[in-house]
């Protein structure tokens, strides 16, 4: 087996704000934080795609009674915490807030999930204070709306954001209301994927310049990005009509999903002729047969017709066994719980093969370098234990800054304060 290098990322350290309640904030303020944090999955996406190419991701909760002792809290809502570790901090303390600004000169990476203002209103501003802590610092700040217009204030989720983008328009069938992607496109491609490619390009300007920077995304931004073709194809004939309409937004029967005997489903994607015609072979459809030529727009309801009675003549596996090893660009939809059954193994998205990411499913050490490296975690990338405030953190400090509890940071209320020689830390803000 030829020898890999460690996850490009090794090295890197990364905070990552999860929901915080700050103090000496006005209650209308901390529900804005709390509304902004617990219900965004762009953030942890975000770390977890770092942390999946080897960064190493210290997690900050907010204090929990019973976080960093022998009867930790159940895991938060965040799911997305494969190789994360987590401290509950108290920043209604100075001291809290101390702890902190004495990690930031150490890391590489900040992760803000907030809305506009929140970091200031803790007292750490990306410019005027972690900035001027650690100057190669990249402080990687994303939001729902745009940071500028008139949404920039309001609460949102994922529906919301690609809605204003644009892009939720074009997604939906023909006469029925448009329909959202769950939060696929805004969280996850549009936001988390997005900030994640800035936070990359920051890493290589710093090579340059020895600098880091705020890197500001948004989902409003990045899922209409995301959809440059559709929205340059509105006035050339591959999507200039009427959702539902066009070739790729099932307008197109040979462009569709088709139900099977077994309330199961087919996908077609037959778009070029030889492939339309391995797919009409595989349905023992004669091409003489048809309605009219395929091009035609007029045919499309009659041929939508024809496959869609075709398809239902047998089960799933009946014509996974007819299209499999094929050109007909014929597969079947398959669902997660089957995906998790059979044993399909879920890798990171990209592989470097002289450096690959860390392993998601468990295997032995030596492994294909498409799979990771080493025996990945427990669960396979299908089952998430997530992650209690206070998980391993502490063991992370320790390995970051060779801090012990008692003697540069203790516990009050349930969070992590930083103590200095001769200074009371748990005065309240």
């Amino acid at each position: 087996m030829v020898a890999v290098a460690p996850p490009p990322l090794s090295g890197l350290r990364v905070l990552e704000f999860a929901g915080l309640a700050p103090g000496k904030l006005s209650r209308t303020t901390e529900l804005n934080i709390n509304r902004a944090a617990a219900n965004s999955s762009q953030g942890p996406f975000t770390g977890l795609l770092l942390a999946d190419y080897g960064a190493d991701i210290l997690r900050i909760d907010r204090a929990h009674p019973s976080a960093h002792s022998s009867t930790p809290p159940p895991p938060t809502a965040d799911l997305l915490t494969r190789h994360k570790s987590s401290i509950a901090v108290n920043l209604k303390t100075p001291a809290g807030i101390d702890l902190v600004k004495s990690l930031v000169p150490t890391v590489d990476i900040v992760i803000d999930p907030f809305r506009p203002g929140v970091l200031e209103k803790c007292g750490l501003s990306p410019e005027k204070v972690l900035l001027r802590l650690n100057p190669r610092l990249i402080v990687a700040r994303m939001t729902g709306f745009r940071r500028d217009g008139k949404y920039a204030a309001m609460a949102g989720h994922d529906i919301n954001y690609i809605a204003v983008s644009g892009v939720l328009a074009l997604l939906g069938r023909k006469n029925e209301k448009p329909y959202a992607p769950a939060n696929i496109m805004g969280d996850f491609a549009g936001g988390g994927a997005m900030c994640f490619m800035g936070i990359l390009l920051a890493l290589l300007a710093r090579e340059g310049s020895g600098l880091g920077q705020v890197v500001e995304a948004n989902m409003v931004d990045g899922s209409n990005y995301l959809a440059s073709m559709p929205r340059l194809g509105l006035r050339h004939p591959i999507w200039d009509r009427p959702r539902g309409d066009n070739l790729l937004d099932g307008g197109c029967p040979y462009y569709d999903t088709y139900e099977t005997r077994d309330g199961k489903f087919m996908s077609v994607g037959a778009l070029e002729p030889q492939f339309f015609a391995a797919l009409l072979k595989g349905l023992e459809i004669d091409p003489a047969s048809l309605p009219g030529p395929r091009e035609d727009r007029n045919t499309w309801p009659a041929l939508a017709d024809l496959f869609t009675k075709t398809f239902k003549s047998k089960s799933r596996a009946e014509w996974e066994a007819v299209f499999d090893g094929t050109d007909a660009c014929c597969t079947p939809v398959l669902t997660y719980p089957e995906l998790e059954r059979g044993g399909f193994d879920q890798r990171p998205p990209v592989t470097l093969k002289g450096s690959p990411g860390i392993a998601i499913a468990d295997g032995e050490n030596e492994r294909p370098a498409a799979e990771g490296v080493g025996i990945g975690i427990e669960g396979e990338g299908w089952v998430s234990k997530g992650l209690p405030p206070g998980k391993d953190g502490e063991e992370k400090l320790a390995k970051w800054m060779g801090w012990m509890r008692g003697r540069q940071y203790d516990l009050v209320d349930g969070g992590l304060v930083k103590v200095e020689m001769g200074r009371n830390p748990y005065a309240k803000l």
